[in-house]
């Protein structure tokens, strides 16, 4: 049986999966967001959350794509992102100690009575803020790491859960220097 002609499939596939998070120093013009995934699409790559937003340098936008993959694939992503003209550095935070990966989400759950009460004690335990609230429903805002988050909804799937939205990975390093290399002269 053929596989795929996906990168996924290459002599590597006893090698573990990782998943990981890359925070990208790319210049903020138009297209540079269009080549990145390019990539990860003309080599078949899976990207499982994507964010993008300038930073506090206006010629420069940050992308935080969490992917995973062997290492051999791994290494083969951060080998061709670094590749595109456009890209200022690569930095994998997961693996970085200072690294710190957090998301956001909004949580619509419906119910009443006990459901209601167990509700809120568990956004409580998650510290998960009310910041909508009705007679027949809540939203939470939950931020966390992405595992937190999962267990969060699904705890709230039984009690009435709605909706769900997720903002996506953001990374930053820990300390007082930058998290990535950031020439901007």
């Amino acid at each position: 049986m053929n596989q795929p002609a996906s990168a996924y499939f290459l002599a590597h596939q006893d090698a573990p999966e990782q998943r990981v998070t890359f925070a990208v120093l790319v210049d903020n013009e138009p297209g540079v967001l269009a080549r990145v995934v390019g990539l990860f699409s003309a080599r078949g790559y899976n990207i499982d959350s994507l964010t993008v937003a300038a930073t506090d340098h206006p010629e420069v936008s940050r992308i935080t794509v969490v992917t995973s993959g062997t290492d051999a694939v791994l290494e083969q992503i951060r080998a061709q992102l670094e590749k595109l003209v456009s890209v200022r550095d690569v930095e994998d935070v997961t693996r970085d100690p200072r690294g710190l990966v957090r998301e956001l989400a909004l949580v619509k759950v419906k119910g009443q009575g006990p459901e209601r009460v167990e509700a809120l004690r568990v956004a409580e335990i998650f510290r998960a803020k009310v910041i909508d609230t009705t007679s027949e429903s809540f939203i939470f805002e939950i931020t966390g790491a992405s595992d937190k988050l999962s267990a969060f909804v699904e705890l709230m799937r039984p009690l009435g859960l709605v909706e769900v939205s997720r903002t996506g990975a953001l990374s930053i390093n820990r300390g007082a220097q930058l998290s990535v290399h950031m020439d901007v002269t």
